[in-house]
């Protein structure tokens, strides 16, 4: 009797032993390819811890995982990959992920010899000369001289040409958002509803610090920024209900 109990014991402990070890969080490192180059700038995150990082530029990442935790890969100009970590997972000492380019149509293109002439190398204007946008060049114009400032003020024109400049802006960095992060990173990341996407992204562009890092390209703080974000207009979406 008293070996049977013992035997019990210890098989209780064993079973203890294999689920707490199921359940134990660890640091892994990988690298992603794509065909034999390392890609940096992918988006990886742990769909049941939403833990989120990037890839460096040699392709390197590690994130906190467990065994059975879902890892999910994209970019931009990537297929998604999905990976589901295992034991052998965990005791490597790095994981490789392969991803594949997504197939993209090519646009028709039409070939100039004369690509290269321009404006300024042919001395029509004056070289490093400031370009504007259309909405900037009609600020320009309405401010150019003493006389315009002053009537253009009194009118009101300048004023309006100047939200034009901010409505045109706003449209450039909405253009850039539309590229930064695929649909699924919305619902599924950051728990936006699909018909409210195209609103969210309107209002991050609102916001001054999300639109410096779109601008100064910074995905990492784009991200981080972006989350906080989320929050804010899923609460907005709940009291308009």
């Amino acid at each position: 009797m008293k070996i049977n109990s013992a035997l019990q014991i210890i098989l209780l402990l064993v079973v203890q032993i294999g689920f707490g070890q199921k359940d134990v969080s660890k640091e892994i490192n990988g690298q992603i390819f794509e065909e034999s180059s390392n890609v940096e700038g992918v988006n990886i995150i742990n769909n049941t811890t939403q833990v989120t990082t990037v890839s460096d530029v040699n392709g390197m990442f590690s994130i906190v995982v467990k065994e059975g935790d879902v890892l999910v890969f994209s970019a931009v100009n990537l297929d998604p990959v999905k990976r589901r970590i295992t034991i052998e997972d965990l005791n490597s000492v790095s994981i490789v992920v392969k991803m594949t380019a997504k197939e993209v149509e090519l646009k028709e293109v039409i070939v100039n010899e004369n690509a290269n002439i321009n404006a300024e190398n042919l001395g029509i204007i004056p070289a490093g000369q400031k370009k504007y946008t259309p909405a900037e060049r009609k600020v320009y114009t309405a401010t150019s001289t003493s006389v315009d400032k002053l009537l253009n003020k009194i009118s009101g024109r300048t004023a309006m040409l100047k939200k034009e400049v901010n409505v045109e802006k706003k449209e450039m960095l909405f253009h850039k958002i539309e590229y930064l992060f695929e649909e699924n990173y919305y619902t599924e990341r950051l728990k936006i509803p699909a018909q409210d996407i195209k609103g969210f992204q309107l209002f991050c562009v609102d916001d001054a610090d999300f639109a410096l890092s779109l601008n100064t390209k910074n995905k990492t703080m784009s991200m981080f920024l972006i989350t906080d974000l989320a929050r804010k207009y899923l609460t907005i979406l709940e009291n308009e209900k």
